[in-house]
């Protein structure tokens, strides 16, 4: 297997616990429409897909992109400070970052995704933040911007992410597969159908997958 040139990360539930300011966020979308909130396991099951794609779920067409507009309104001004690293993460990058350039690719908005990364004082770790916008809607749509703005081979390049949809993203654009089990993804067994390449079950098993050996 070819060495690893570059490490992509999801941002939600990979690297940031974000549950409750996005359960918020959701809440906020549907009290503003008027519209009654699913139970809280529905809206975990938002975690990871774009919004649109959330939203398109429980609402009509018609209201999908106001639902988007709210949720955002209030992210940015609550929910993005509603979050927290998960346990190790700061002193993990600082390791990977001395062997591989890092980036996130996220489904997350890239400014929002940029000013959360910034609150933490982890920005300094990656070359590159990549999130949604209208030309990147999905996962493997961001994956490849990131490829391709920075010219790295798939084939030596791994995401970690939490969910279906990193895995689903990185078998589109042919990049390897790291799942971690903390965060929003489904049950660990729908997560292993995707077969990744490596499975950690803590933070710290993530430099025992990828950092350098001397």
């Amino acid at each position: 297997m070819p060495s690893l040139s570059a490490i992509f990360f999801d941002l939600d539930g990979t690297l940031v616990d974000s549950s409750i300011g996005i359960h918020n966020g959701f809440t906020y979308a549907f009290n503003q429409l008027g519209v009654p909130s699913p139970d809280a396991k529905t809206i975990r099951g938002f975690m990871g897909p774009p919004l649109e794609t959330s939203f398109a779920s429980c609402l009509p067409q018609n209201q999908i992109e106001l639902a988007v507009q709210l949720y955002r309104f209030y992210y940015k001004d609550k929910g993005v400070y509603e979050a927290k690293l998960f346990p190790n993460i700061e002193s993990i990058l600082s390791e990977l970052s001395k062997d591989y350039p890092l980036y996130i690719t996220t489904t997350k908005n890239t400014p929002i995704a940029e000013n959360m990364v910034r609150n933490f004082g982890i920005d300094h770790f990656f070359d590159g933040i990549y999130g949604s916008s209208p030309q990147a809607l999905h996962k493997a749509d961001v994956i490849r911007q990131a490829l391709q703005t920075h010219n790295l081979d798939p084939d030596r390049v791994v995401i970690i992410g939490d969910t279906k949809y990193d895995m689903i993203g990185a078998q589109e654009t042919g990049i390897k597969t790291l799942a971690v089990t903390w965060g929003f993804g489904e049950e660990e067994e729908e997560l292993m159908s995707y077969q990744p390449d490596w499975v950690a079950h803590q933070s710290t098993d993530l430099l025992s997958h990828l950092q350098k050996k001397n």
